[in-house]
């Protein structure tokens, strides 16, 4: 019986483990393009970050590169929409690659390494105000927020689909002639429910496919990130 309790004992502390990690994870989501050059350190940069237990990487591939030589495989205006949500909510009349956003809210270089990690530390440090989970039955996410402090305001729930690595021979533009390794490539990102940041928020969401799952919750307005989950 005493093994029984210690074998539970370990379990549970198990558990809570990963539901710690989960809730300590900081989103780093980089705006890419195949057609830039300066763009593979950031892009070798996001494959080491995507290795970390403590980090969401996510490589947004943009589409204004795609008229100068080479159009990007992974490109939408969406992403492009997405960096600019960013831009203007940092009043910022221009966008550029390659570019790291850090937890929503801190913009950095993409090649600029050191930037990069002091930012995910002072993340890590910070309250957690809002606590998230996910849980995946068959087709079909079950998704729970709870605000832990009051007066949050209005928050997005976001759902992004990746694929995690695929090598890119490129033909033409700036990076002709080379192969490139590129992880977490994000095909698809959707607002999936709105929320006020007041008590518990909870809703399902159906998903196909193998692919990873990433739930965010940010702040209207492209505002910081205050939760993330991630299934794979």
């Amino acid at each position: 019986m005493r093994h029984f309790f210690m074998a539970m004992a370990m379990i549970g502390a198990t558990l809570g483990s990963v539901a710690q990690a989960q809730d300590d994870k900081v989103v780093v989501e980089l705006f890419t393009s195949q057609g830039c050059s300066s763009c593979p350190p950031a892009d070798a940069l996001l494959d080491e970050l995507a290795g970390r237990n403590d980090v969401i990487a996510l490589a947004f591939h943009v589409d204004y590169w795609d008229y100068l030589g080479w159009k990007d495989t992974f490109s939408s205006a969406k992403f492009t929409a997405r960096q600019n949500g960013y831009a203007q909510a940092a009043h910022s009349r221009t966008v550029y690659t390659p570019q790291m956003v850090v937890g929503g809210s801190d913009h950095i270089i993409g090649s600029k390494t050191m930037e990069v990690m002091d930012q995910i530390a002072r993340h890590r440090g910070a309250d957690k105000v809002v606590g998230l989970s996910v849980m995946r039955n068959g087709d079909t996410l079950q998704i729970k927020a709870e605000a832990r402090k009051a007066g949050l305001g209005a928050m997005t729930v976001q759902l992004v689909r990746y694929h995690p690595l695929e090598a890119v021979a490129i033909p033409r533009g700036e990076n002709a002639g080379k192969t490139v390794r590129y992880v977490n490539i994000v095909k698809a990102w959707d607002t999936i429910g709105r929320w006020n940041g007041a008590g518990v928020f909870e809703m399902s969401e159906q998903v196909a496919g193998n692919a990873p799952a990433v739930v965010l919750i940010q702040r209207a307005g492209f505002g910081p990130i205050v939760a993330a989950y991630e299934v794979k």
